[in-house]
């Protein structure tokens, strides 16, 4: 909608034309564009911008804790982001779910009441994949979980609920738990169904995969705090130092992590008819001499020397230089 500005000569006209009765003031206000709020009273708005702003920060910090629970538990490259905070009825939240999906029902003592986490089939599934010893790849599943699929899915759901306890810690103090877990969503009537939920949407990529986490926070459970949402500084990150005990959490989950280790015998070009002719036994001479160090690559990069030979009845490299310097370049 465009505003109209009159100007000085438009606005003494419009006062003379007032002064001599030409005009009234009724004519003027009822051809004036009247600008018009639609409010729906089937769903009033409870939560304010300020309220939305602040759980967005408080599960920013979330995303960051489960980037790294994550990491150190599925051995994967891992990021978390919110992607959206919006209010909405709970009917519309549980219509918009799929079936079947991961439905974990928590408290968030000492809060009254229940809220609800839900984990999308393909992150379950991804998740799953991961800890039985698969490349954890995107998958179209569509069915409940297995009783095993259960079990280890609901282990990380417990540890995940605790991680949202610790990023509500520096506003209030609760203590989720875990009450139930269900994949029909019309079995999780937490409240009634025109009760007003902020719903949080989270995107969780692992390695070249990606799923979603929706957390629903009724209005009903959040009503006794909503006053401490309005104080945005409480929930301003920057310039929060790292704890030792966070430092060495991390040290921990990178120690766990896993790189590819490369040892290089050397180099040498054949004929595809010799590559064809060979035989058990056969020698390929290669550029390298048995006294020269080997090159070993830590992932990209050449990161130590050493000598070949055996170790009981094994191949081994015994490493003789620690390569310090380098980094893009290595190799």
């Amino acid at each position: 909608m465009t505003t109209e500005v009159l100007s000085q000569t438009e606005i003494d006209a419009l006062l003379n034309a007032l002064s001599d009765g030409s005009v009234d003031e009724e004519t003027i206000r009822m051809s004036s564009p009247q600008k018009i709020r639609v409010y729906d009273f089937k769903r009033p708005n409870k939560f304010s911008k300020g309220h939305l702003h602040s759980l967005l920060n408080i599960h920013e910090n979330f995303c960051r804790s489960l980037a790294t629970y994550l990491a150190g538990n599925l051995h994967a490259a891992i990021e978390a982001r919110v992607l959206s905070t919006e209010q909405v009825t709970y009917d519309e939240f549980t219509s918009s779910l799929p079936y079947p999906t991961i439905l974990g029902i928590f408290n968030m003592l000492p809060l009254e009441g229940n809220a609800l986490i839900e984990l999308s089939p393909t992150l379950a599934f991804l998740m799953v994949d991961r800890l039985l010893g698969g490349q954890g790849l995107s998958t179209t599943k569509k069915r409940d979980l297995t009783e095993i699929e259960r079990k280890i899915i609901a282990n990380r759901m417990v540890r995940i609920i605790q991680l949202i306890g610790e990023a509500w810690m520096e506003i209030f103090e609760v203590k989720p738990q875990l009450v139930n877990m269900e994949t029909n969503p019309q079995f999780t009537q937490i409240v009634a169904p025109n009760e007003m939920v902020v719903v949080i949407t989270m995107e969780v990529k692992i390695a070249d995969s990606n799923g979603m986490i929706n957390i629903c926070l009724p209005y009903i459970v959040m009503k006794p705090i909503l006053d401490k949402l309005n104080n945005l500084l409480l929930f301003s990150s920057e310039g929060k130092a790292i704890t030792p005990e966070e430092r060495e959490l991390i040290r921990k989950k990178i120690e766990w992590a896993k790189v590819p280790m490369k040892v290089f015998m050397g180099r040498t070009q054949i004929t595809v008819q010799d590559l064809l002719h060979l035989e058990r036994g056969d020698v390929i001479p290669l550029n390298q001499g048995i006294k020269d160090t080997l090159a070993v690559y830590v992932g990209e990069y050449m990161k130590f020397k050493g000598m070949p030979g055996l170790a009981g009845n094994k191949m081994a490299v015994q490493i003789t230089e620690v390569i310090t310097k380098g980094g893009d370049n290595d190799g």
